[in-house]
């Protein structure tokens, strides 16, 4: 169960950045073979829940078994900067879930970040909606 709120609590985190952060956009391109051709490339389609939860667990599994590895090799430019590297870092792992979704198309869901600017924003942005979330939603430690 715990396992099903985190990813609908990273879906709801993917999609507010998705909102708010100019530059990160999630799409379905098999949703856009039933429109006309003359439509532009970067058109977005209104996101449907199938595809942030998919593009949740890319995020999700990339943030449990790639994330710790970097965060291992980059732990001195960590201490250096007093913790703040951990913000680029978190911008790699969504630009890197970006480029997963985009490259490989997993059931046809797109998460596109245009850059590293937009990534480090979204990663702001999806760590204070899991940090609200968080304290909003009950676990079982605080029962």
């Amino acid at each position: 169960m715990a396992l099903i709120l985190g990813l609908i609590v990273n879906a709801v985190a993917l999609w507010v950045a998705t909102l708010i952060v100019p530059g990160i956009s999630l799409y379905e391109p098999a949703a856009d073979a039933g429109m006309a051709s003359g439509t532009a490339d970067n058109e977005v389609s209104v996101p449907t829940i199938a595809a942030l939860l998919i593009v949740a667990v890319v995020f999700t599994l990339v943030n449990a078994v790639i994330k710790p590895i970097v965060q291992l090799l980059s732990l001195p430019l960590t201490i250096l900067t007093l913790g703040l590297f951990l913000l680029v870092v978190n911008a790699l792992m969504l630009m890197l879930t970006g480029w997963i979704t985009t490259t490989f198309q997993p059931f046809g869901a797109q998460y596109v970040v245009s850059g590293f600017w937009a990534a480090f924003f979204g990663a702001i942005v999806i760590g204070l909606v899991n940090w609200v979330l968080g304290m909003v939603i009950p676990t079982r430690a605080r029962d």
